[in-house]
């Protein structure tokens, strides 16, 4: 019997919003966990970024990690945190280090799963190094272009092996198109990727731990409006296919969060987009859905650092890939993965655990979403972004979305 106090820190790169909601919805919260005869409560604290000893104490049971994608210092200490401490940090630092798009494609293609045709090419120039030339000159072997385009059929996209935010992203439509991009590529490795023509449906799922939001996406829209306002909008099948699918890939890889992108052609879904290391936090990007995205992570971290949640570096692929070498038909094998992965992610465990501690949740981030504290949030963000003649129109525009949100699901979600 004790009084025990678990900490959240929060490791943070240009983020402003979410953290200032996030922290003061923990506050209004004043959780006094009872488990297993001990009361818990529950403390958030910023990360900073200073040297460190490898043989420090680490102050905090759970990391929401937003750095580990681009900063060295921060993924470093993380990894000794893990290794040293006993750290719980979203998503896996090594999984997210080395499983890059590329990688993402080739597992979900072993695992059965339906992955536009995806080639990759060398690059079109190279940074100099010592053993370059002569590697080049024995083995690099001369390509058409244009065949490997013609084989792949148009339209399609070149996209960066490891990229995120759409950067080098470009359609193409033809040879002409297809070798000017790649003339312009530079030394990124790039992908070939067919495009799925016709589709009916873009649609992104955000998973946080087991936990799902389906939006409806944009990507030719302006920022602010890529994520479409649309809810319960698809049919609940699809809807399970696609948080079956998104939990299964993040299982897989190790990853808290993630976000996975599928359009629909013919009624089946393709997967184009599955790797994001660091997804949309912002309510500049998601503003209706915001208020979803902070209770999701509310619920998974408490969830965490109450039951003392334990890292598990292993990610047992062998276990998917026995499944994946059955001759049996690709729906069983779903099946299959989504049980490995429910288990994972403590599914039912964590269901309980939100029934029985977090049941006001809903109630004090309905009221918090209309408050002063939710504005100036907005407003801090829009100031970071945009010119200062604009920042009182998104700040209200992205206001208006929350506030519609909170009419529309606010009180029963």
């Amino acid at each position: 019997m004790a009084n025990i106090t678990r900490r959240i820190g929060l490791s943070l790169g240009a983020d402003i919003c979410w953290p200032i909601c996030y922290e003061a919805l923990m506050k209004q919260l004043d959780l006094k966990l009872s488990i297993g005869g001990d009361t818990i409560s529950i403390e958030v604290e910023r990360v900073y970024i200073e040297p460190f000893d490898l043989n420090q104490d680490c102050q905090y049971d759970v990391v929401i990690d937003r750095l580990t994608h681009w900063f060295q210092v921060s993924r470093e200490w993380i990894k000794k945190a893990i290794l040293v401490n006993d750290l719980y940090v979203y998503n896996n630092p090594w999984s997210i280090q080395s499983m890059e798009k590329h990688t993402s494609y080739a597992a979900l293609l072993r695992l059965g799963f339906q992955v536009p045709e995806t080639w990759m090419i060398p690059p079109k120039e190279y940074a100099a190094s010592a053993d370059l030339q002569s590697t080049l000159d024995k083995y690099a072997k001369l390509f058409d272009l244009g065949d490997v385009g013609d084989k792949i059929g148009y339209p399609l996209y070149m996209k960066p092996y490891d990229g995120g935010a759409w950067v080098g992203v470009t359609a193409i439509n033809n040879r002409e198109e297809l070798h000017d991009a790649y003339n312009k590529s530079g030394t990124r490795v790039m992908n070939l990727q067919k495009g799925v023509v016709p589709s009916d449906a873009f649609v992104r799922c955000v998973g946080l731990g087991p936990q799902f939001r389906f939006v409806n996406y944009d990507p030719g829209a302006a920022l602010h409006d890529r994520y479409q306002m649309d809810y319960d909008f698809l049919p609940a099948d699809q809807a399970q296919r696609l948080a079956d699918t998104t939990l299964v890939i993040n299982a897989f890889f190790g990853w808290d969060f993630n976000s996975c992108e599928g359009m629909r052609q013919h009624g089946n879904w393709h997967l184009i987009d599955f790797a994001n290391a660091c997804p949309d936090s912002q309510v500049t990007a998601l503003h209706y859905h915001f208020p979803w995205l902070i209770k999701a992570n509310l619920r998974w971290s408490i969830f965490c650092a109450a039951t003392d949640r334990k890292m598990n570096t292993d990610l047992d692929w062998h276990e998917y890939f026995a499944i994946a070498d059955q001759d049996i038909p690709f729906e069983e094998k779903l099946a299959g993965y989504v049980k490995l992965a429910r288990r994972r992610f403590d599914v039912d465990a964590f269901e309980d655990f939100c029934a029985t501690h977090l049941s006001e949740l809903d109630e004090v981030a309905y009221d918090f979403f209309a408050s002063e504290i939710m504005h100036d949030a907005i407003r801090q963000k829009v100031t970071s972004l945009f010119p200062v003649q604009e920042i009182d129109t998104f700040t209200e525009l992205f206001w208006n979305r929350v506030q519609e949100w909170r009419r529309i699901e606010g009180s029963g979600s």
